[in-house]
């Protein structure tokens, strides 16, 4: 039998996604196209309206390419929304994900709820990690804030953590396996917590870098309030932990962070970046922005602008509010007009091209190192990422591949950051 897999959304899907792919392979299922497939896998994404007509347009398409196949919608949307599986033929949760095996048979809406999803994917302990040379490691899941805006908690239900002894496991059979770089991700790995050794963030952070690990660790997404001189030092004193951090912003007005349930102020922000920029070299700080939250008006929305130039980022992920039923701020007074709001992620799309190439810029001529991936570019490139995640193109050499070298930044052109490899 074989399969096909579309995943939408963030790494920690992408993750569990590869879970699942590992699980079919161990069975005997084969991979191929959408067109082909046995049977077709949707590891759906559910934070936007966009994400929700991403998910729809491709099972439509793929029940007209491929009328014959079992259509499988399986993650956030299918907890969170199991009604509006546009015609699929299994429906599964998040805990009945992992046991898409068990289920392979079943048909119609198979979805438990949440509080009973107290535990974690089972990462089989034989795993295969192919051509790449990152690897996204979730070590956490859940999330129980609330936040008006956010959909997550419904869909993947409350905070729980991988445990540090697995956490260890994997980053040893990674390095073996030849990763070089390592993204700690997760949907609030802020609250990372191992229960049976009292391990939070900060300890796990110090544990690994005295650990059998791959070179180079990255953090994905994490809670401002989490951030803390102890975290500041944490990060500037590693030689694992790359230097490049980002954070949920969400707006940079008081009054609609408050709307929002943030629990921070711009000039908390202000003062954490700042620390950040003066203890950790050449760090880089990327900023999710939300564009059109309830009742921002004119003024609201320049505050956001004024507070985003003033934090000197080095890019933004800009998003339009989607109302998501559930939440409170679908329900909220004064939404957005959607021309408003689209004029005002085009603006801030425009200054999030403004920051990155002011960021680039600065590193004109600097020496810095990446590790390339494998992928080739109009033919002749190779693109890697540095310590602080600048994607840095350079001629393609096959004995690169995979291994840090050490660069220099010689122009920007076409949009691109070009650099040479150093002998």
């Amino acid at each position: 039998m074989k399969y096909s897999i579309f995943t939408t959304g963030c790494r920690a899907n992408q993750y569990d996604s590869w879970v699942v792919e590992e699980k079919l392979k161990k069975a005997g299922f084969g991979i191929t196209n959408p067109q082909e497939a046995d049977v077709v896998i949707v590891n759906s994404c559910t934070v936007t309206e966009n994400a929700e007509k991403d998910i729809r347009r491709f099972i439509f398409r793929t029940k007209s390419r491929n009328p014959k196949a079992k259509i499988v919608l399986m993650g956030c949307h299918a907890q969170v929304y199991p009604e509006r599986n546009f015609g699929a033929d299994l429906v599964l949760g998040q805990k009945e994900k992992f046991n898409f095996l068990k289920h392979i048979k079943d048909v119609g809406i198979l979805v438990g709820q949440l509080e009973n999803n107290g535990a974690f994917d089972d990462l089989p302990y034989d795993f295969s990690v192919g051509s790449r040379t990152r690897f996204f490691l979730k070590i956490q899941d859940g999330c129980s804030k609330y936040c008006t805006y956010c959909i997550v908690p419904f869909a993947r239900g409350k905070p729980r953590s991988r445990s540090l002894t697995d956490i260890l496991r994997v980053m040893r059979e990674l390095k073996v396996k030849g990763i070089k770089e390592v993204v700690l991700t997760g949907i609030e790995i802020a609250s990372y917590y191992d229960e049976s050794s009292g391990t939070d963030l900060k300890g796990l952070l110090r544990i690994i870098e005295n650990s059998e690990t791959p070179e180079r660790i990255r953090l994905s997404s994490i809670d401002p309030l989490y951030i803390d001189s102890e975290f500041v030092k944490i990060l500037a004193s590693s030689k694992k932990l790359a230097p490049s951090i980002h954070l949920p912003l969400q707006s940079g007005s008081e009054s609609i962070l408050e709307k929002m349930g943030r629990n921070y102020t711009t000039k908390y922000i202000l003062e954490i970046v700042r620390e950040l920029k003066t203890s950790v070299k050449n760090i880089s700080v990327g900023l999710d922005i939300i564009a059109g939250f309830p009742q921002e008006g004119d003024s609201e929305f320049a505050e956001t602008l004024k507070c985003v130039k003033s934090l000197d980022a080095h890019y933004l992920h800009v998003f339009p509010f989607s109302p998501r039923d559930k939440t409170i701020a679908c329900k909220m007074k004064g939404m957005v007009e959607p021309d408003v709001k689209k004029s005002r992620v085009k603006v801030l799309k425009e200054l999030d091209r403004e920051l990155r190439f002011a960021f680039y810029r600065k590193y004109l001529g600097y020496t810095l190192r990446i590790l390339p991936e494998k992928k080739l570019y109009e033919g002749k490139y190779l693109r890697g990422f540095s310590e602080n995640y600048i994607p840095v193109f350079v001629e393609y050499k096959e004995e690169i591949i995979n291994r840090f070298v050490e660069i220099k930044i010689k122009e920007i052109k076409g949009g691109r950051i070009f650099g040479e490899v150093l002998e």
